[in-house]
């Protein structure tokens, strides 16, 4: 539930805080004391846009934070699968509004305003006169239905959801085969161009590499011949310059004087290695020049094979084994292509029963709907005539679509007949304003156990009504608040009576400037505030004890009828 509200900066209020309780939490004012800016400040955290003009004149910044704790298990589950952790069983939501932009926070953490309302939506629920009127329309009269009865109709309603994926699935399948016969043929064509030129190349894993060490050292023939021949030349025994016959003649002349010392016979050993060694490599580079003779035309043969090898990379692949799983691609893509009418054939086949299990499921769905769609229409009748709709009728119809959505085929239609010996009409074509808002509410009334949502948040509850329906107006806002947190802004006197927390929102006037306050009444100062709504200005004494007998009695009645 919403535990605490801090608004800074916004229209008329210039700084307030306030500490909602469970239950029925009542807000009174004057006309033009600034309930609607309340009311506002928390619908800017479910998303609703702000204008420059709403920031408290000369200040830099408007601020909302919202607090909440989080008893329902589901609620804390649902906020864990958007990535959203309760701390200490709390969550607080801020949105930081300046000039074109604005900052979101949840649990001091930045995100979008998408992720603030996805979040708040889960958390509270505003009733005011545009979710009234959203009643109008048939898909909320559909989904009232189904809150209603969710125990049934929901698992119902998932096997036709999943059921109508599995179909929109294969209606796409289909429609992406809606290629022509023309167009399959050209398809058909290049790939099998493609696929045959690959495999007339004749490739093999790593061809590509061997062939390149050969035609590097083939294109560096020369410049290889000419080094080597110098290098043979110089580590050779054939020219007195040479590395060979320097080497060979110092091998002769430490001979010589070996055997006079001990660590002579070392050195003659060593340089003896040496002689060796660059006598075996001599003979390693006369060996390599003799064997680097080839033809012009194996050289041809070479680059010609890169070229063929090259040419196919820069179309199907940087290496060999990419081309050949681009064949594979291919290869699949012909035989689609090849067997187009078996396959189509086999996915109208599937649609087919794919149909005829949406239409099962989809009658299934209707049937359960149709039976908790007698029992709800039984129910509102009975919540409105609490409502003192002393002759309503009231049903539910169910109109067929054409055709099938997650939904189902079902359209409703909420009818109502407000006089005796009327045709039962749409809502739309009947009800005033005031008695949409008295529907909704029988229907909040019902759905009061089985809304997840915790904090509900009623305005204009009250618009077009007063005297006995005000009275069971505020009977009916008594039994949501025994299952929910519930704020409701009101001017009547019925409803505030019923206040388990009463709050009065006030605009004072101090230093040529004027500001909205809000702030929790005593029982007596309660009293008092009832009083008003009931007289207006002139509050008397007789005033004040009517008003003290209407909070006792809306007491006495929490007390007794609802607990019984």
């Amino acid at each position: 539930m919403l535990i605490h509200l801090h608004v800074k900066n916004l229209a008329l209020i210039e700084e307030i805080e306030v500490d909602f309780g469970e239950g029925l939490n009542i807000l009174t004012g004057e006309t033009g004391a600034g309930k609607s800016i309340l009311l506002g400040s928390i619908q800017l955290i479910l998303g609703q846009k702000m204008s420059r003009e709403m920031i408290r004149e000369h200040a830099p910044y408007a601020l909302v934070e919202l607090v909440f704790q989080i008893k329902d298990p589901r609620t804390q589950k649902a906020l864990e699968e958007q990535g959203i952790f309760c701390e200490e069983n709390q969550i607080f939501l801020s949105r930081k509004m300046m000039e074109g932009r604005s900052i979101n926070r949840i649990n001091g953490e930045v995100c979008t305003i998408s992720q603030m309302k996805a979040a708040a939506s889960l958390l509270l629920d505003i009733h005011g006169q545009n979710e009234h009127q959203s009643l109008l329309y048939s898909n909320k009269q559909l989904e009232i239905l189904d809150a209603f009865g969710k125990e049934e109709i929901a698992p119902c309603k998932k096997e036709t959801e999943e059921i109508y994926r599995q179909y929109q699935q294969c209606c796409k399948e289909l429609d992406d085969m809606g290629l022509d016969e023309e167009q399959q043929r050209r398809e058909a064509s290049f790939l099998e161009f493609e696929i045959q030129e690959i495999e007339n190349a004749g490739l093999a894993v790593s061809e590509d590499e061997e062939l390149e060490a050969r035609y590097k050292k083939m294109n560096n023939a020369r410049q290889i011949a000419e080094s080597l021949q110098f290098i043979h030349e110089k580590t050779g025994y054939e020219r007195d310059d040479s590395a060979g016959e320097a080497v060979g003649s110092a091998l002769r002349e430490i001979t010589k004087i070996s055997g006079w010392d001990k660590e002579l016979e070392n050195m003659e050993g060593m340089l003896g290695d040496i002689d060796g060694l660059l006598n075996d490599f001599n003979r390693e580079v006369s060996a390599y020049l003799e064997d680097m003779t080839f033809e012009e035309e194996e050289f041809h043969t070479v680059e010609s094979r890169l070229d063929l090898i090259n040419n196919l990379k820069a179309k199907y692949g940087q290496t060999i084994p990419d081309i050949f799983h681009y064949k594979e691609k291919q290869q699949k893509k012909l035989e689609e292509i090849l067997t187009y009418e078996e396959r189509k054939q086999r996915l109208k086949e599937k649609k087919i029963k794919i149909e005829e299990k949406l239409a099962a499921s989809s009658h299934v769905l209707s049937e359960t709907r149709k039976k908790y769609a007698k029992k709800l229409s039984d129910r509102i009748m009975e919540n409105l005539k609490d409502l003192n709709f002393l002759n309503v009728d009231f049903e539910i119809a169910f109109e067929r679509l054409e055709h099938y959505t997650a939904k189902g085929f079902d359209e409703v239609e909420y009818r109502i007949s407000t006089n005796p010996g009327e045709t039962k009409k749409s809502l739309a074509k009947v009800v005033s304003g005031g008695e949409l808002s008295r529907i909704m509410l029988a229907i909040k009334t019902l759905l009061a156990d089985k809304d997840q949502i915790e904090t509900l948040i009623f305005d204009e509850i009250d618009t077009g009504i007063s005297g006995r329906t005000a009275q069971k107006v505020s009977e009916k806002m008594a039994v949501i608040g025994r299952h929910h947190q519930v704020l409701c802004i009101t001017h009547l006197p019925q409803i505030a009576a019923m206040a388990d927390v009463h709050f009065q929102i006030e605009k004072q006037t101090r230093e040529e400037e004027t500001v909205t306050e809000i702030y929790p009444l005593s029982e007596e100062a309660s009293i008092l505030e009832l009083a008003r709504l009931l007289s207006g200005a002139q509050v008397t004494e007789r005033v004040v004890e009517n008003a003290r007998e209407m909070k006792e009695l809306a007491q006495v009645h929490k007390t007794t009828r609802l607990k019984q």
